[in-house]
This record gives structure tokens, sequence and C-alpha cells, in this order.
């Protein structure tokens, strides 16, 4: 299974007439996020689910993706702030092997998450970066496994 973790683009900064729930992607955000979302659609990524968190960042960046990847958004309280890897097992359980999951949340859940699955070591997911990790199928409690295929950074993607 291919597990594609997004984090959310460059939202506004925090200010005292909204919640931190409520900061919205900027201009520069939303471009990097079309970017991002053009450049996995010429690599061939078309997830079959796509997860987001419900915080407003991340929702919009990942109606971003979904419109140029032609998918449809779940949106999951489970991937807020505080996402786990007990969480993405939770989520996955009953999908098949062979497909594709994306999830758009926030750091440092998604570093955290990655660098569990793969054993270790030390992730940095910038904004609007997008990682891809191979996973095997979940057997007998044996915990969430994978390999980390790729993580680019969207200045990259723009190139």
């Amino acid at each position: 299974m291919q597990l594609y973790f997004v984090r959310h683009g460059i939202a506004e900064d925090a200010a005292e007439n909204m919640t931190d729930a409520e900061r919205q992607l900027t201009r520069e955000g939303i471009h990097r996020t079309k970017t991002t979302a053009r450049a996995l659609m010429e690599a061939g990524v078309k997830p079959r689910r796509l997860f987001t968190s419900p915080l407003a960042r991340a929702h919009q960046t990942a109606e971003i993706m979904a419109q140029i990847l032609d998918t449809k958004v779940t949106v999951r309280k489970a991937l807020s702030p505080g996402f786990r890897v007990e969480d993405v097992v939770r989520l996955i359980v009953n999908l098949r092997g062979d497909d594709r999951i994306m999830f758009v949340g926030h750091e440092p859940d998604l570093s955290m998450i990655i660098a569990q699955l793969i054993g270790g070591g030390e992730v940095i997911m910038k904004k609007g970066s997008v990682a891809r990790v191979d996973v095997g199928m979940i057997e007998g409690g044996q915990p969430l496994r994978g390999a980390l295929i790729w993580l680019l950074p969207p200045k990259l993607l723009e190139k």
C-alpha cells in the first residue's frame, strides 16, 4: 500500500481575531499546493482515498489536491494535531493492499509517523512537502512497517 503524507501549505500567521483552526492558506501556499498537486498528477499519483485534518489550512490543501488529482476528500478529526500511527492503522485497516492513500495534516505529527513507520530516523516535513511510504498489510497485530520511497519539498517540485 502506498501512503502519501502531505503537510498543509503555507498558512496565515496566527492573529488575535481567529483561532488556530481557522488559519487559511496564503496566496503562496495555494500556488505551491497547486504546483505540488500537478507534479503528483504528472507522476501518476492517483489516491483512492484522501483523508484530511478539519483545520482550514489542511482542508484547503486537501481540496486543491483532490481537484487536481481527481479524488474526493474525507475529513477526519483524527488528522487534527495529535495524529498518530495508530490513527493511520485505523483509517487503512479495511482497504486493499494495492491502494494509494493520502493524508493531509500537520507537524510534528507527520514526521513522527513517517519515522515510526520506517523504523526511526529524523524526518523533516516542510510546509507543502509530500512523502511516500510503502507499507505491507497489517497482519496478526503486527505493527505497521514501511519504507520511505521519497520525500519532496515544494521548492523542488517548482523546478
